[in-house]
């Protein structure tokens, strides 16, 4: 089945927003569960492994200087510590707690979409669909 481009492209939009919405609407729901914002949840979910401060700041797309009161917030709560990095003691590493442990848990097993949107998919599924991904959103202009 043909459809116009235009109407194609409204579609892909409108995919993409419901995919949006039933990530945020999931992950909220698991942190707001654990009295945590989203954000704050996915700085925890990042610490599952010990991981340096400019890391978490990297996959949250967040500014360090927010990270590092995300991480105050979250060590007062005892989910999360920080260690000097054994490599290197000027860097601190954010490693979850057993505490943290157990939220991460449970918050992966209430959030199985957001935990893997693409489940459903294969791999050479998941493959083409990043290339395609990739090839729409073009190079990063941003350095």
């Amino acid at each position: 089945m043909s459809y116009p481009s235009d109407e194609v492209s409204a579609r892909v939009v409108s995919l993409f927003a419901a995919i949006n919405r039933r990530y945020a609407r999931e992950s909220e729901a698991a942190a707001a569960a654990h009295d945590l914002t989203p954000l704050q949840a996915k700085a925890l979910l990042a610490a599952a492994d010990p991981v340096p401060m400019r890391a978490v700041a990297e996959r949250l797309h967040a500014e360090p200087s927010n990270v590092t009161a995300m991480v105050d917030r979250l060590e007062e709560r005892g989910l999360v510590e920080r260690r000097p990095s054994p490599a290197d003691r000027r860097v601190k590493l954010v490693v979850a707690t057993a505490a943290g442990l157990a939220a991460i848990g449970e918050l992966r097993a209430a959030m199985p979409f957001a935990t893997d949107p693409l489940a459903p998919l294969d791999a050479e599924q998941r493959e083409a669909l990043c290339r395609l991904l990739e090839l729409m959103a073009g190079p990063d202009p941003q350095p």
